[in-house]
């Protein structure tokens, strides 16, 4: 019998107090790691009050941590009290990110921009400041969507971003693997979380008849794409974008 382990390391996980964060938290978290997730309260304190449900829900070996991925000084504050709490860090899963849809002609600059910072930028500012404390056999995985393959109305912002983490996960397996560093990116397609139930059923429908294994797809599915990244099993794949999405876009 084959398992995965990941006892004795360390994983951070952005954004990672719900959604597809929170299944990865979880699911590393049951392998063994210890799970550091972020958020980022813009008012009302509800991400707060996720992040920590999420942390009491796991117990031992989980950390919530507020930090703005926009601003690099907070980036940095993130890794090194992460750090600082657990002596390094093996694992960093990027999954922080915003939605702002709209047509290009009625898209503000700061819708534009917000995503950007947040889902692009953001990626950059949380690598480089995890670079410092990274031990030997890191692994970095980038969440990437699969609107960077097929671009869907209304998200020329998000697209873009999320185009942009696959071309940065290209070029940071290239420059870290010296020093033994794995960078790759997940893609996933319509998944059932808070946010994908929120599409209208319409369109939902009209989704469901692109992808060759018709159903959706699970949290789990994408957590356990990201847990064999993280893992030994994965020793010697980088630079990929593993595309979890039922056969709908390759």
């Amino acid at each position: 019998m084959i398992t995965i382990s990941l006892e004795n390391k360390s994983a951070l996980i952005t954004g990672g107090g719900q959604g597809l964060g929170a299944e990865t938290a979880r699911t590393l978290h049951r392998a063994g790691a210890f799970v550091a997730i972020t958020y980022f309260e813009e008012g009302g304190g509800i991400n707060r009050a996720k992040a920590e449900a999420l942390t009491g829900e796991l117990g031992d070996r989980a950390l919530a941590i507020e930090g703005d991925v926009r601003n690099f000084d907070a980036a940095r504050a993130v890794a090194d009290a992460v750090a600082k709490r657990t002596g390094g860090i093996d694992i960093l899963v990027n999954n922080a990110a915003i939605l702002r849809d709209r047509s290009l002609g009625k898209m503000s600059l700061d819708e534009w921009q917000s995503v950007i910072d947040t889902n692009l930028t953001g990626v950059f500012h949380m690598t480089k400041s995890c670079l410092p404390h990274f031990r030997a056999d890191g692994r970095i995985i980038n969440m990437a969507s699969i609107a960077a393959v097929v671009g869907f109305f209304g998200q020329s912002n998000y697209a873009a971003a999320k185009a942009g983490v696959i071309g940065l996960t290209k070029v940071l397996s290239r420059e870290l693997g010296r020093k033994g560093i794995t960078v790759n990116a997940v893609a996933p397609g319509v998944v059932l979380t808070e946010m994908g139930k929120s599409i209208p059923e319409e369109v939902r429908t009209e989704m469901l008849k692109q992808i060759p294994l018709e159903k959706f797809g699970e949290p789990s599915d994408i957590a356990n794409a990201i847990l064999f990244l993280a893992s030994p099993l994965a020793a010697y794949v980088t630079g990929q974008t593993l595309q979890v999405n039922g056969g709908w876009a390759n």
